[in-house]
């Protein structure tokens, strides 16, 4: 009785959770009008030891559809080629401008500090920002990741997906990704915006100045996307831009320890979110991680049919909200393996967990 009690509140408490999260589920998002002029825009993206990438991707970033955008480059003290192949760029297109950062003593290895340096090169208000690796979906990422900028709308969240590859860890890295993308989409806008993820962020510089940048947490490694958006972000000054033409694609890691790594330091910031946002992704996470062990000793009880009928209530909900999100994120082929990527993923959360109470995670390259 009590296994089936407790299951119950598990299965209660994810409902509730899907139903928050159906607000980007069943979101209807409006299609942008084009601009008679279009507005001013600095493309920032920062890069460290990424030459292949930038041969790659910068002429991407120069042949978006948009007529008054300047390129900021920033090199962050990289060790390869990259300095070169970014000046070799800038001298053939005026559009594209170089920051050179060099290592210096209180800012070692800080990507934020690279990021203040070209943002302060940008000579407009409104900033777009991306990864070296990242690939636009179309010539019209730019127009659309910016048109919903205001007086009022200041930080704009879009959604960075990662390269459809074969196997299981490729699946789970989408599945990750994509539900981040449904929970920071859903809370933004239900009113409660908590982060944003750097592959694809705008916000203007007047909002940078005002939250004085990355200042309030310069010296923990990650965070120039999700603790910014943390701290600036409130529940009228940002929007959303989800259309699939405004997503990016990034390439995914191809080993598990990769991964490991990788999420090991992206994970450690949202120990420095504001406390209600801890506490609502944190149930979330207990929520996950508990409901299938509790749901499987339940079915081995005299009342299994009761337990049976709560994973089943369950099961549906989630593959209604999921599928729905899902969908609208190019996601699809996911949907019928949520339930086994679910439980994949709050294992290996879990085990980071564990692993940084231990020890550090790496730092930015």
């Amino acid at each position: 009785m009590t296994l089936v009690f407790l299951l119950a509140v598990l299965a209660g408490s994810s409902l509730l959770y899907y139903l928050f999260f159906s607000a980007y589920s069943f979101y209807a998002s409006e299609k942008p009008s084009r601009f008679e002029t279009d507005l001013p825009v600095s493309l920032i993206v920062c890069a460290k030891n990424e030459v292949e990438n930038l041969r790659k991707n910068i002429p991407l970033w120069l042949q978006q559809e948009y007529s008054n955008f300047e390129l900021i480059l920033v090199n962050d003290a990289s060790r390869d080629e990259t300095l070169e192949v970014m000046e070799s760029f800038a001298e053939s297109d005026r559009r594209v401008k170089v920051v050179n950062v060099k290592n210096i003593e209180a800012f070692w290895a800080n990507k934020k500090y690279a990021l203040t340096l070209g943002i302060k090169k940008a000579i407009h208000t409104r900033l777009l920002f991306t990864d070296a690796d990242c690939q636009p979906a179309s010539t019209q990422w730019l127009r659309l990741m910016t048109h919903s900028f205001s007086e009022e709308k200041q930080l704009i969240l879009g959604y960075g997906a990662y390269q459809k590859k074969s196997g299981i860890l490729n699946k789970l890295i989408r599945y990750e990704t994509a539900l981040t993308a449904l929970q920071y989409l859903s809370y933004t806008l239900r009113g409660i915006p908590y982060m944003g993820v750097g592959r694809n962020l705008a916000y203007t510089s007047h909002l940078f100045y005002e939250t004085k940048g990355f200042m309030s947490h310069v010296k923990i490694p990650s965070g120039d996307d999700d603790l910014f958006v943390n701290e600036a972000a409130t529940a009228k000054n940002v929007s959303i831009c989800t259309t699939p033409d405004a997503f990016t694609y990034s390439h995914p890691k191809t080993t598990w320890y990769g991964w490991w790594l990788q999420k090991r330091r992206h994970i450690t910031t949202a120990s420095h979110y504001k406390g209600k946002h801890k506490v609502l992704l944190g149930f979330f996470f207990i929520t996950s991680l508990l409901f299938w062990p509790v749901a499987i000793a339940s079915l081995c009880t005299a009342l299994w049919m009761w337990a049976l009928a709560l994973i089943s209530l369950r099961i549906v909900a989630q593959y209604l909200v999921y599928g729905k999100a899902f969908q609208k994120l190019k996601e699809a082929d996911l949907i019928p393996w949520i339930p086994f990527l679910e439980i994949f993923l709050v294992s290996f959360q879990l085990s980071i967990f564990i692993s940084n109470t231990f020890s550090k995670p790496p730092r930015w390259k």
